[in-house]
């Protein structure tokens, strides 16, 4: 939770002044530790009222970017921007935050009341009734001590912090660590249940992609502390696919093509690929190969795990 003490009057002159500025905006960010670029040079731009995917392997630079743009953490260059403004020591930009970290640590002696009560002073969206729904939903005692929680607990407490907070710009870095199944969905569904009656801007890092695909709308890829690609979900999904048929029209077909995996199969091979051009899968069935559409979390798996050299004009 970000523990950023503000009052409850968001500023109306300056939300008017920055009703159209992004969400959240980085300009050549870089963090640099003593032996480890964190992240380089990365430019992105959050647009307000939409569903964000933050997406890249562990130590990609995910929580040091949105710990930089939390106030957090000093960025080493660069700047960052929340809704036009510099956050750090800006208390009107940081009240309109909520920032939910995977390795969240809560007072060991409050409870679940506690908790809540605290939060209630933190956000001027605060919905008490809501909290008070997703505490029964997700069946946290109110009363036990935080320190007698298992990590899907206290992933759970976190859940119900973002989601109640209904802060204008809404993080959560790996959210459900220890949660079954039931509890994920629970969570997804009263993510964009809310987010519909309540549109805000909600960023998720994670790495179960398949679980929230249908939640994102647009996707921000982070490798080795680089943004690598930003996209449209919806498209994105359309460009990326495979082709299945004989190896050697396979091969014929990626030649001139971005293909990100090419694997044989016995007499046969398959391929995937992201088009550049929305007649590339018709090209592909006109010379006899099947396509398919490629799952969004394998096409990460794919761009994530090729050469840098391989991997110029996607962001």
């Amino acid at each position: 939770m970000s523990v950023n003490m503000s009052s409850n009057n968001k500023g109306a002159g300056v939300m008017s002044q920055n009703q159209h500025a992004a969400a959240m905006e980085t300009i050549r960010l870089t963090k640099t530790y003593a032996d480890q670029q964190a992240l380089d040079g990365v430019s992105m731009r959050l647009e307000a009222n939409r569903i964000h995917g933050l997406l890249g392997r562990n130590g990609a630079g995910k929580t040091t970017l949105m710990s930089i743009a939390t106030a957090q953490l000093f960025a080493t260059s660069g700047e960052v921007r929340i809704f036009g403004q510099n956050p750090y020591e800006n208390r009107e930009a940081l009240s309109r935050i909520c920032f939910i970290k995977e390795s969240q640590r809560y007072p060991e002696v409050f409870n679940v009341n506690d908790m809540l009560a605290v939060a209630s002073t933190l956000y001027p969206n605060w919905d008490a009734a809501f909290a008070d729904r997703l505490v029964e939903e997700f069946r946290l005692p109110r009363r036990k001590k935080i320190k007698g929680f298992s990590r899907g607990m206290l992933s759970s407490v976190g859940i119900i912090i973002g989601l109640a907070s209904r802060a204008e710009l809404t993080l959560f870095d790996e959210p459900y660590l220890g949660l079954d199944a039931v509890a994920r969905g629970l969570f997804y569904d009263r993510l964009i249940e809310d987010y519909a009656e309540h549109p805000r801007t909600i960023v998720l890092s994670t790495h179960l992609i398949d679980e929230v695909s249908r939640l994102l709308e647009e996707i921000h890829l982070i490798d080795g502390g680089r943004l690598l690609l930003h996209e449209d979900t919806d498209s994105l999904r359309q460009r990326a696919y495979t082709v299945t048929g004989p190896t050697a029209k396979v091969n014929a077909f990626i030649a001139s093509r971005r293909s990100l995996k090419c694997e044989a199969l016995g007499g046969s091979a398959q391929a995937a690929l992201l088009a550049s051009s929305p007649t590339e899968q018709a090209e592909a069935k006109a010379a006899g190969l099947d396509t398919a559409p490629l799952p969004l979390q394998q096409l990460i798996v794919y761009l994530t795990g090729q050469k840098e050299s391989d991997r110029e004009g996607l962001a």
